[in-house]
This record gives C-alpha cells, structure tokens and sequence, in this order.
C-alpha cells in the first residue's frame, strides 16, 4: 500500500496549458491522506507537522512528530500555530467585505487613509492603491528593514515606525507594472482597512470573520494556555506574544481546528462561504515586467488579492494557494475548487536541514486527492548536518 500511495503522489505530471484535464470521476478515499503526510512529514525533517484536509463534506485531520524536540507528544487539532503570512489571506477577505459594503475600493490611493501630514510615495501620474498593496505590485521593498535585536517575531515595525519611514522612500518602478513581494505592503493595507472600518483591526476580524465561523482560537494575542500549547521547533524562536503589530502580514495565530473552518469557508462547504471576488484572479503575471518572490510552489499564473495561481484558469485542476514562513514555521495552504478540496499544513523545523520543497509536495498531495496526476519534483539534495534556521533575518514573514 506505501508503495502504491507513493507511486500515486509522484506520477508525472500530464497538465498543458493546451491540454486541460477533465474534472476526475471518481476520487481515492480521503484516507490517503494519513499516509501521504506521513511520508511528507519524515522527508522534511521538521519536528512537527499538522495536515488537514476538507473535500466537500469530508475533513482529514493528522499531527505528525512531536509538540517541542523530546516531548513525546503528538500535535493535535488544539496546538497553537504561527499562520506567519497565511495572515494575508484573511486581510484580503477583510479587504473584499469592505468593498462590497462601500467601505473603500480598490483603487482607492493609500494617501487617503494615511495619517495627517504624511505624503505617501508616488510615481509620476500613479498613486499606490489598495489594489498594489494587495498584489504585491506597489513598488515597496520586501520589509522596511532589520528588526531591533531582541525584538519579538513579527511585532517589528509596529504603526508608528512604518508611517515615519513611508515618506522618505522613491518607488523604483511604476505600481502595477511589477511584482515584489512585500510584508510591509500589506502592513499598510491592514491600516487601511482598520482606518476605513473606524475600529482596531482585531475587533474587525472577530466581527466579520473569527466570530461568524466559530474559530474561537485564532487571533493575535494568545493568553498564557494557548502559548503553552504553541508548538516548538528544534531552535528557540522567543516569546509567544502579542503580534498586532503585524495583523495583515503576518500575525495571525489558529490551530487546525480552526483552520478546518476557514478551508470549508474557502470552499463553499460549510454553512457559510467567502465571495469568490476573494480568490479571484486580479493580475495576468505575463502582463507585468517582472515578478519576484511569488513563485515558491511554482510560477504562478494569476496573481489575486494575496492568493496566487497555478495552472490555467480554464483547468479544472488549478490550484489557488499562499505560502507562509517565519519564526519556526512553515505553513502553506491550496486549494482545487473544482474538487471542493483543500490542504493546510504546518510544520515547524527539525535538526536536519533536507531542502524538500513543502509547497510542491503538499501541491502533490492535493492534487491526488483530487484525483489529478501530480507533478515531477527533482529529488533534493543529500541532507546536511545542520539546518538553516527558517526565519529571516528581519523575523518576518518568508513568503
């Protein structure tokens, strides 16, 4: 059965932008999942991993490895995560119910919900728009720069910090003509979208999302219970702490449990559903001049409100997905719509640095699920005697 199950999570990949594969017939049991995270789990070498998996009505639920390094127990559904830049999905989906109430719009200019006296950058006859900020195409830097020592994950640099820095920065490029990924771009939309609202952007969030989809569990200021239950990787990453500084970007902390709530709500399968404005595709990346940091689990072929793309629209094995990383973790979550199928996974980093790409395997496991053929991945590299620490050096979101 290994065998099979590894056969069916490697077969090569038959996809063509020319050719689209035809909705499966038929799908494997939601059951294959265990196994397939499993052999997932012990190629990356982290310490812990949680998988779940929604297919219509169905959920798969499994934690792999251990909570901290010799624990001995087993990551449940209730283990406290880092989202680190899943965080931007929920921004966006913030960002889409404010549209549609008259709140703001997307191309409404950054400038107008800037503080009083600060003039936000412009290239000549272009303003940045909520829009840029939300496709990574404002033409801001990757991070405003290096956290102060000491600092926190992801409580760096906080709304006071950012807004003094904007005005002294020149766009290099014309907005909306390039893609950079960006974490301080959508620190600022998180200000936006707080200031349109006229309320803190944590109370948003649990007024229009946590609240209505009962995640009781995700937010950014985790009491000391729920820090206790944060899982560790193999390095100590600091405190569990507040991370409102970063509610856009990268500070949203869940659990699994709630994280199955949020993929029935990207899918249409539970009581309530999101606009599929949300998920939608904004940008054609061949229509930019050039695009980075947006390509971890392959080129993307649409570029959305936070979500990225693969494969062509028409096909009904695409794939909707974001990547996050930072502070210990690495969490990813994607969906096939056409299947009503969707992953998330997180995993926190091991002792053995092995260079597997999560993403692509998780991409792999989706789509056998779904019952598409999945794609070739060139085997990594021999493992080395110490891994790489997984946060950078700004302790920010990775992807």
């Amino acid at each position: 059965m290994r065998k099979l199950l590894l056969t069916l999570l490697f077969l090569p990949l038959s996809l063509t932008a020319q050719t689209p594969q035809l909705a499966p017939a038929s799908l494997p049991p939601l059951s294959q999942a265990g196994p397939l995270g499993a052999d997932l789990f012990t190629r990356s070498g982290s310490t812990g991993m949680v998988l779940v998996v929604v297919r219509g009505k169905e959920v798969f639920f499994q934690g792999y490895g251990e909570t901290a390094p010799g624990s001995g127990k087993l990551p449940d559904d209730k283990s406290i995560l880092r989202l680190c830049s899943l965080s931007k999905i929920f921004a966006t989906d913030l960002l889409i119910k404010l549209v549609h109430d008259g709140t703001l719009h997307l191309d409404d200019p950054l400038q107008l919900f800037a503080p009083g006296g600060v003039h936000v950058p412009t290239w000549p006859g272009r303003a940045i728009t909520l829009k840029d900020l939300a496709t990574h195409t404002s033409a801001l830097p990757r991070e405003v720069g290096r956290a102060p020592h000491g600092d926190p994950h992801f409580t760096f640099p906080d709304y006071t910090f950012r807004w003094h820095w904007l005005p002294r920065q020149r766009l290099k490029y014309e907005p909306g003509t390039q893609a950079l990924y960006s974490n301080i771009g959508f620190d600022f939309l998180g200000d936006a979208i707080q200031k349109a609202a006229g309320k803190p952007y944590a109370a948003l969030f649990a007024e229009r999302t946590t609240t209505p989809l009962g995640m009781t569990e995700t937010g950014f200021t985790p009491n000391p219970a729920q820090c206790n239950r944060l899982l560790q990787g193999a390095h100590n990453e600091g405190p569990c702490t507040d991370t409102q500084n970063s509610v856009a970007s990268a500070g949203v902390y869940s659990t699994a449990a709630d994280m199955t709530l949020w993929l029935q709500y990207l899918l249409g399968t539970g009581p309530i559903a999101q606009d599929p404005a949300a998920q939608a595709v904004y940008i054609d990346p061949h229509d930019l001049i050039h695009q980075s940091g947006l390509d971890h689990p392959g080129a993307p072929s649409g570029i959305g409100l936070g979500w990225l793309h693969q494969f062509p629209a028409n096909d009904p094995s695409t794939i909707t997905q974001k990547t996050g990383g930072g502070a210990g973790f690495l969490t990813y979550i994607a969906l096939n719509q056409a299947t009503h199928t969707g992953i998330f996974v997180a995993v926190t980093d091991g002792s053995i640095e092995t260079h597997i790409n999560l993403f692509k395997n998780a991409n792999n496991i989706l789509l056998a699920l779904s019952g598409f053929p999945t794609i070739p991945i060139p085997p990594p590299p021999p493992p080395s005697k110490t891994r790489a620490r997984r946060t950078t050096p700004h302790k920010r979101a990775k992807h």
